[in-house]
């Protein structure tokens, strides 16, 4: 009987080793996850880049400094739903200050819109005949006329209810960003209300 208790839980181990095994992810599904190194060494002022992570597109946006400036204007300040980023939609918070990013002239975002999930257009251009006099540039969704800043804060009266995420992010060096994890190589479990 003992022997046949011990050949019994032998072949139980050998049964559910592979199989609690196969619950894990596979090195595809863990290599989609990873963070990406992205070198912003070409990336011209008022120039937006998009690359892929998570199966997302990811915004980085090099700011002029115009674009800066129009961040802090009042006019602009008072017509955003979250303009201090109080909603969790940022993976730190370091990055929960006006220009929503480590470094003022690179703003690194996840680029769909947190209405219903389409991906907006980059519009920098100012006051344009289809935006209205009030646009001081920035993101704007074709699908339901949600509207962000140069930030990704959102707009007031609109169906977007949160600023655009924040990625996980940080400068490995001047010219490389690396998004998916923190500073000095922490895992982020990053997960924004809206994703």
């Amino acid at each position: 009987m003992g022997a046949t208790g011990v050949l019994g839980a032998a072949g139980l181990v050998g049964v559910a080793v592979p199989f609690i095994q196969s619950m894990e992810p596979s090195a595809a599904v863990k290599a989609a996850g990873a963070a990406i190194d992205v070198d912003i060494s070409k990336l011209e002022p008022g120039q937006l880049l998009t690359v892929s992570w998570r199966g997302r597109p990811i915004w980085i946006l090099r700011r002029t400094r115009s674009q800066l400036k129009t961040l802090e204007d009042p006019g602009l300040i008072k017509r955003l739903r979250d303009p201090q980023s109080r909603e969790p939609q940022q993976f730190s918070n370091v990055v929960v200050n006006t220009w929503r990013s480590i470094k003022p002239e690179h703003l690194v975002l996840v680029g769909i819109c947190t209405h219903l999930g389409c991906v907006p257009t980059y519009r920098p251009d100012i006051a344009p005949p289809d935006l209205g006099p009030h646009w001081l540039g920035g993101f704007f969704c074709p699908c339901h006329g949600s509207r962000y800043d140069l930030a990704g804060r959102v707009y007031k009266d609109v169906p977007a209810p949160l600023n655009l995420p924040v990625p996980p992010y940080h400068y490995v060096s001047s010219t490389i960003i690396r998004v998916g994890e923190a500073e000095g190589g922490k895992e982020t479990n990053w997960s924004p209300i809206a994703w």
